[in-house]
């Protein structure tokens, strides 16, 4: 019997706008090719540059919050797993899973850990480090509730792992390690050698506030980079530039913002480095997983290269001042035998710890386990049943007037009466 699998996305997945969209299509594309059957279904406004889901072969269908309406929809559906998208996904309609489809699996698809990014920004604001106390915030009680409440949870990151196990007391059992799932066997059609590649990239969607600060910080390596590279240009890519973004672009200075790439790959390519000084974040970085698919070295900082090598020699260079990230960039601009150093690291590092198959099979058969003995697991997790019972309550009656109210004013909008 096929297994229907319903995911409720914060947005429709754009893959080639950000690295949150194209793990959402490989989720996708992985539960497809295990033969389920998947739809994909969102609150949000179909967008212009969201996957074609039809393609794929993956249903997809518009929701609403606030709405009874989702209760028939999933009803009807019945499905054996639903994936939320970020911990919000699950706020707003995990009650309505539990009370319409008790069997189903709730699985949480965290992305990355919003309160980790969240208490590093805000560190990072009154410029100091971040320190443990910063970590037990109120965004952190809601996404570790989120995580307690559901049967898996699926973690990017060895580092997030870590820390919900170590600092949040976490059971392991309901936490699962999946990072970005590539394709093991697939090779960028032409790895161009040092001396056919010229100047520095960095790329990241605009809205995600780690990369449009690190467009700010690089105004500031950038000048450094130019006075010993006086050729060199830095070309920033990603999807939905501001004005105020645009209007930094600066020919004279090399200093080119681009807007979105139809290809990051083929930028990326085509660079002889990748730039990417992240002062805060969390979870993996695509940009620098699409670098190391394109046999191109980055430079990043600690916060960057976080988890995403597991221990092997980073692909590049690492550096947390603005000066050492720029000296960095000058030396390895101009070191043939040390950029090719660089790059024959990143074959071991995609082998080990992003081969999409192996991860595909593991999270597979961890779901059918778990699966197979849900009431027991659930039982084991009173933590999470405590929550449930109390924290999702509030959720759900809130939800309830929300719609109560939405249904009054259209009545009254229907008869002509004031609100």
């Amino acid at each position: 019997m096929t297994n229907t699998v319903l995911v409720i996305g914060y947005v429709w997945p754009e893959p080639e706008s950000s690295a949150a969209g194209s793990r959402m299509l490989s989720l996708l594309r992985m539960f497809f090719a295990s033969g389920c059957r998947v739809v994909f279904s969102s609150p949000a406004q179909r967008s212009e540059f969201m996957a074609d889901l039809d393609a794929e072969g993956i249903e997809s269908a518009s929701i609403l919050l606030n709405d009874s309406s989702f209760d028939a929809f999933v009803t009807g559906l019945k499905p054996d797993y639903v994936v939320f998208d970020r911990f919000l996904m699950e706020e707003q309609f995990a009650w309505r899973i539990e009370q319409a489809c008790p069997e189903a699996m709730r699985i949480l698809d965290t992305e990355d850990l919003q309160f980790l990014r969240g208490a590093r920004q805000q560190a990072h604001k009154e410029k100091r480090q971040m320190r443990k106390e910063d970590l037990f915030s109120e965004l952190a009680k809601r996404e570790c509730a989120a995580i307690l409440r559901c049967d898996l949870s699926l973690i990017i990151s060895s580092h997030e792992m870590a820390l919900l196990q170590d600092t949040f007391a976490i059971d392991a059992a309901l936490l699962h390690h999946l990072p970005f799932l590539l394709d093991p066997d697939w090779q960028y059609p032409l790895h161009k050698p040092f001396t056919q590649r010229k100047h520095f990239v960095t790329i990241g969607n605009f809205r995600h506030a780690p990369n449009w600060d690190s467009v700010l910080y690089l105004q500031q390596i950038w000048p450094l980079i130019r006075q010993a590279l006086p050729d060199a240009e830095l070309h920033i890519y990603g999807a939905y530039p501001p004005k105020k973004a645009m209007a930094l672009n600066n020919p004279a200075t090399g200093f080119l913002v681009k807007g979105r790439a139809d290809n990051a790959h083929a930028v990326l390519a085509d660079a002889r480095i990748c730039l990417s000084p992240l002062r805060f974040g969390a979870g993996l970085k695509g940009k620098l997983i699409d670098a190391m698919q394109t046999g191109t070295p980055s430079i990043t900082t600690s916060i960057g290269a976080e988890g995403m090598a597991g221990g092997l020699p980073w692909p590049g260079l690492v550096e947390d001042s603005a000066e050492k990230i720029a000296a960095a960039a000058i030396h390895l601009y101009q070191d043939e035998t040390g950029w090719n150093e660089c790059r024959q690291r990143i074959a071991p590092i995609l082998k080990a710890h992003y081969d999409g198959q192996r991860f595909s099979r593991e999270l597979m058969r961890r779901l059918a386990s778990i699966r197979e003995n849900l009431e027991q697991h659930r039982l084991n997790n009173f933590t999470g049943a405590m929550l449930r019972h109390h924290s999702m309550k509030s959720t759900m009656y809130l939800s309830k007037w929300i719609e109560a109210k939405n249904t009054l004013a259209s009545r009254q909008a229907t008869r002509g009466e004031p609100e």
